[in-house]
């Protein structure tokens, strides 16, 4: 009786400790790389989340030719889906250091409620005179 508590006990521990090693659930994300926008003018995507799970969309960007993707990304139904956060990641190091090299706009939204919203945005170089929407990127985001 003693045995089969003691062999309980441990199938016990180790399925816990197998559940602990299992791997988190994955975030939502969507990436685009700024080769994706040599051949082609505008790029949609569509992604899937679930109401208050949170996603992220990564852009390819080269902030050195003056272009950029906007902080703020029109959202189509604020309700649906917010912004929760922006950076603009650069390349990694090289040696030597590559002049001019891209890196990646990376926007973090989280998903309030059932629905489905518009997320849009233009490469523009944003100052006065300068060309805007030279690419255009739109994402559809359908919350469960």
């Amino acid at each position: 009786m003693k045995s089969k508590l003691i062999l309980v006990g441990a199938m016990a521990v180790i399925s816990l400790l197998l559940l602990a090693c299992s791997p988190a659930a994955k975030q939502a994300s969507v990436e685009v790389p700024l080769d994706d926008f040599t051949n082609q003018n505008h790029i949609s995507r569509e992604v899937t989340v679930n109401a208050g799970d949170s996603f992220t969309l990564t852009l390819g960007s080269n902030p050195t030719t003056g272009f950029t993707w906007p902080d703020e990304p029109q959202i189509g139904d604020q309700t649906v889906l917010q912004q929760t956060g922006h950076e603009f990641v650069p390349p990694e190091q090289t040696e030597p250091p590559i002049e001019g090299a891209g890196g990646e706009d990376v926007w973090t939204f989280k998903a309030l409620k059932k629905g489905t919203t518009e997320v849009s945005m233009e490469y523009s170089r944003p100052w006065e005179g300068g060309e805007k929407g030279v690419w255009t990127f739109s994402l559809t985001v359908v919350v469960k």
